[in-house]
């Protein structure tokens, strides 16, 4: 198993953050096999107003799309990232929607961005957990790899000690069951510790949801940890490198 790694920064200007935003704990090998094949990649984003992507000027803005393009020209291959967002929604509401996709269709990979509406709806912290337990264990039951996107940061938080304990359960569930975690409000509050321009200039009119440069910073540290998640085994990429051979 692999020690916790963890991904700094980005490579479009004005996104680089200094902090670990990405911790994961061992590579997601059935995706990387995968990738060695040249097969199809099916991407689940799903989430509240984060993955639906209010607050861009147009839905190709939202990070979902935007991640798609950028694994497309990375992966150089057939990469589809379904955006399954829809605002509003608390953990319990989305984790419904979360296993009646996954009991439909086939994905590799997950990307559930959670927690926000539940810290600020007054949801319990255990029933939170115990949201997240579920769709943990909805995911492996389909055999796709998970990532945890957690909660962003914002000027206004009104609680900001029984928000950041939302936080924190991410994290620690990540870590107690070994699931990738992306830490939106680490590269939030970095942004911010920055500048307060910086910041502002992430996030849209209503200083809450992301604006178009926000959410393509955001897509581009995703694609970038996802990079660090896929490793390739070895012997698929001799079975690979043979294909390649016969071919020509």
């Amino acid at each position: 198993m692999l020690g916790p790694s963890g991904v700094s920064a980005a490579s479009s200007a004005g996104c680089v953050a200094k902090r670990q935003v990405f911790t994961t704990y061992a590579p997601a090998t059935a995706l990387g096999a995968k990738l060695a094949r040249h097969e199809p990649i099916r991407i689940l984003a799903i989430g509240s107003s984060s993955t639906e992507g209010i607050g861009a000027t147009s839905p190709d803005r939202a990070y979902p799309a935007q991640l798609e393009d950028e694994l497309s020209e990375d992966w150089k291959g057939n990469v589809s990232v379904v955006n399954a967002g829809k605002g509003g929604e608390t953990g319990v509401q989305t984790v419904e929607r979360l296993e009646a996709a996954l009991e439909t269709q086939h994905f590799d990979l997950v990307i559930w961005q959670v927690g926000t509406n539940d810290a600020i709806k007054g949801v319990s912290e255990d029933d939170f957990r115990a949201i997240l337990e579920r769709g943990i264990a909805a995911v492996r039951t389909a055999g796709a790899s998970l990532i945890l996107l957690d909660q962003q940061y914002f000027p206004t938080i009104k609680d900001p000690s029984r928000y950041e304990q939302f936080v924190h359960v991410v994290s620690a569930l990540g870590r107690e069951r070994q699931i990738p975690v992306f830490s939106r409000y680490a590269l939030m509050q970095d942004w911010n510790s920055q500048s307060a321009e910086e910041l502002r200039s992430m996030l849209s009119s209503d200083g809450f949801h992301m604006s178009d440069k926000g959410y393509d910073c955001l897509a581009d540290q995703v694609a970038e940890a996802i990079q660090t998640l896929v490793e390739v085994p070895s012997h698929a990429r001799q079975d690979t490198a043979t294909q390649i051979a016969k071919a020509h």
